[in-house]
């Protein structure tokens, strides 16, 4: 297999060594990840991951014959995993292939190796139902949005990921979807739980506000997603700020269980939304506002104290188109 020597992105902010890349994969490693999976890792698998075990490819879009709940014509991925267990996203990771089949309920058709922006809601997988263990599978999409149904993608590992394209290879026009975008964040009706928690607030320009952050991050980057950048981290603080107002916050995984995180804005059914998101930034956000003594405990819950809450709310009612725009 071809291997391009930009094929992984670089990682300036280290998301992926800290959720991806393992080390280099050794002889007793990858047949101690076949053996707990059950099945046989494609050649072309573990060359790739000799070139970095695990991590974000440069192209993340895959050209598909059928439409999908992600698009019409293509499926995207966020990350490959690695061949091993020490990382979030490794094959035998904390949300390797065993935990979606076993937690997300995905059938069990061989191994899960790519997981998409949905954040669990679609995987990309090696599909050994025809081949058995040890033969070559095929990749296909899985939907979980769709009841679990299977999209083929390619007859092997290799041919899959010779033909990843860049994303802007299935984008529209740029300034129409700018257009598009702007037109949600600043009319779509928010989601139940995110027009509750605005409604309950007790400063009613917060929820302008909030449309216009999400207009400044559209201005900014033509569409609206949220990652790791610095407008993405206010939203992340506006969200934690009307969502521990209104319920207490007992600790990070209650708050990005399903029923809170998600369901504020990334996943709100078609309204005022992303269309969904990658939880490491907002993991990485917590844990970055919990060491700087920004969000503590209170009797409460988890919330952030008086003078971190009062700059979110000055940086979101005060300076926030100025910063989408500069």
């Amino acid at each position: 297999m071809n291997i391009p020597a930009d094929f992984w992105e670089a990682d300036p902010h280290g998301y992926q060594a800290k959720n991806y890349i393992e080390p280099p994969p050794t002889p007793e490693m990858i047949a101690s990840v076949e053996a707990e999976l059950g099945y046989t890792l494609p050649a072309s698998y573990v060359q790739l991951m000799r070139t970095q075990n695990g991590g974000c490819p440069a192209n993340t879009c895959h050209a598909t014959s059928e439409a999908t709940s992600w698009a019409e014509d293509h499926v995207a991925i966020t990350g490959l995993s690695g061949i091993g267990r020490e990382k979030t996203y490794g094959l035998c990771g904390e949300l390797g292939s065993q935990f979606m089949i076993d937690e997300w309920g995905y059938p069990p058709l061989g191994i899960y190796f790519a997981d998409c922006p949905s954040a669990g809601h679609d995987m990309v997988a090696l599909d050994y139902r025809e081949c058995g263990p040890q033969g070559e599978p095929c990749v296909v999409h899985v939907d979980q949005e769709g009841d679990y149904e299977v999209t083929w993608l390619a007859p092997d590992f290799a041919t899959f990921i010779a033909q990843l394209q860049p994303e802007e290879a299935f984008q529209d026009d740029p300034a129409e979807v700018k257009a598009e975008e702007l037109t949600l964040v600043q009319q779509a009706p928010f989601g139940p739980l995110l027009q509750t928690l605005c409604n309950a607030y007790p400063n009613p320009d917060l929820a302008t506000g909030l449309r216009e952050l999400a207009a400044a991050i559209v201005k900014k980057k033509g569409s609206f997603g949220l990652h790791g950048d610095e407008l993405s981290s206010l939203m992340y603080d506006l969200q934690f700020l009307l969502c521990s107002h209104s319920r207490p916050v007992p600790s990070r995984e209650t708050y990005l269980a399903d029923d809170a995180y998600p369901s504020i804005i990334a996943l709100s059914g078609g309204r005022f939304s992303t269309g969904g998101y990658a939880p490491g930034f907002v993991e990485d956000w917590w844990d970055e506002a919990r060491r700087q003594g920004r969000i503590v405990e209170t009797g409460e819950g988890l919330r952030f104290t008086p003078d971190a809450a009062q700059e979110v709310l000055d940086n979101v009612l005060g300076t926030v188109l100025e910063q989408g725009e500069g």
